[in-house]
């Protein structure tokens, strides 16, 4: 493995001086079983008996920061890359599980003693998810997308995890959208439009920078009802959509098609969802109070992230709206998996993370229904950076009581001949 500088190596990606100097990293292309192709990353010494996966549903987690820490205490590393990496057009989470089964079947037969599943921010609702789908009997799997489309989870080969470990993680794709929603959007056509009575970043509803916001508890409840009146009216909108074009090859196959009703059929809709930036918790630091520093995950500008391109569900399908950005529809939430869940299971949470809060960790850990469960908190933001300058490297903690927990729990590295 090629050593580089690592000075600034402070991002959520791992730090090449600490991976043994024997560490290799393969690349395997892994076909899933529904036909699609994705790629797969080892990163490994050689001799190991229990591997980690690593996987999100949407972002490219190669460079993890855990992956160095991990191979240095004889845990082998899978990271799998998505089928749709920084995708939300065509994401559904029923079908992302092929991906990780494809992981799944290929380590078992590089015969592994262990596997265990990682799931970092987002991944953890999506391995939640595949636990609870692996656990399940065939016939009682999920058999259709909220949208509808055929998942085939009955025939497909979930392989179970031995055990599952949660980083920073949040309660679903869904769960967090709706805490984000700007519910202030008058006309989701009008990115500009607002409801001065719901302006989360107007001073007369108790606004202010810095992190010095204060909202009147009655403000709280008002606007966390319209979010989820915001959540429930663009769910309405995905579902016309998803049943114009049911209604549409369902006129095809009965011989009364309309003259346009070929290009419904094949036709999918692509809408924006703009302002989704607005979690009062990320500027009021007095609700669910922790060592977070103000703003959000993408920056301390609210009118950046709220009102420019980038931000979570910022494009979808009506598809892949039901399926991940809901916090109605979709089924990858913890409050629906992590129940299943019966495996070791670790919790980790970091302090002064600005988009899982104190009382999501405490809501999580409860969820879970393993016997076998603990959880530890280290002081770093959400990508497990330090809260200051001159702090310690919370990755490096981190990595050293998760390989504590793994060595307690499952076999590491084979012993030298």
């Amino acid at each position: 493995m090629a050593r580089t500088s690592t000075a600034g190596l402070r991002g959520a990606f791992w730090d090449p001086s600490r991976l043994p100097a024997n560490a290799r990293l393969s690349v395997h292309p892994l076909r899933t079983q529904d036909g699609q192709t994705v790629s797969g990353f080892l990163l490994a010494t050689g001799g190991e008996r229990t591997v980690c996966v690593i996987a999100h549903p949407r972002e490219h987690l190669v460079p993890h920061y855990l992956a160095a820490e991990l191979v240095a205490g004889g845990v082998a590393v899978f990271l799998q890359a998505p089928r749709l990496t920084g995708n939300d057009i065509r994401l559904e989470h029923e079908i992302a599980l092929y991906d990780l089964a494809a992981a799944m079947g290929f380590l078992r037969a590089q015969g592994y003693e262990k596997i265990v599943a990682l799931g970092n921010s987002g991944g953890g609702p999506l391995w939640a998810f595949y636990n609870q789908q692996a656990l399940l009997s065939p016939k009682r799997r999920i058999t259709k997308t909220p949208s509808g489309r055929p998942t085939k989870l009955q025939d497909a080969d979930l392989p179970e995890p031995d055990g599952i470990v949660f980083v920073s993680a949040h309660l679903g794709q869904g769960a967090l959208l709706m805490n984000g929603l700007d519910p202030s959007i008058i006309d989701e056509g009008d990115a500009f439009s607002v409801d001065p009575a719901l302006d989360p970043f107007d001073a007369a509803n108790g606004y202010a920078e810095g992190g010095q916001a204060h909202y009147a508890p009655d403000f709280v409840a008002r606007y966390r009802a319209a979010q989820r009146r915001r959540v429930e009216a663009i769910d309405a909108f995905a579902l016309e959509q998803v049943h114009r074009r049911a209604e549409a090859r369902q006129r095809l196959k009965a011989g009364t098609a309309r003259r346009d009703d070929h290009a419904r059929v094949a036709h999918t809709p692509v809408f924006p969802v703009w302002r989704t930036d607005a979690d009062l918790r990320c500027w009021d630091l007095s609700i669910d109070p922790s060592d977070r520093h103000a703003g959000s995950l993408w920056g301390a500008n609210p009118f950046a992230s709220n009102y420019g391109s980038i931000g979570f569900g910022r494009v979808c399908t009506p598809e892949s709206w039901l399926s991940t950005w809901s916090g109605v529809h979709s089924n990858a939430s913890m409050e629906r998996c992590a129940p299943a869940i019966e495996q070791p299971t670790l919790l980790i949470e970091f302090t002064g993370d600005n988009s899982t809060f104190p009382s999501e960790v405490d809501a999580l850990f409860g969820m879970v229904g393993a016997a076998e469960k603990s959880r530890a908190a280290f002081a770093g933001d959400h990508h497990g950076r330090p809260l200051a300058e001159d702090a310690p490297n919370p990755k490096i903690e981190v990595g050293a009581h998760l390989r504590d927990w793994l060595g307690e729990h499952f076999p590491l590295a084979r012993a030298a001949a």
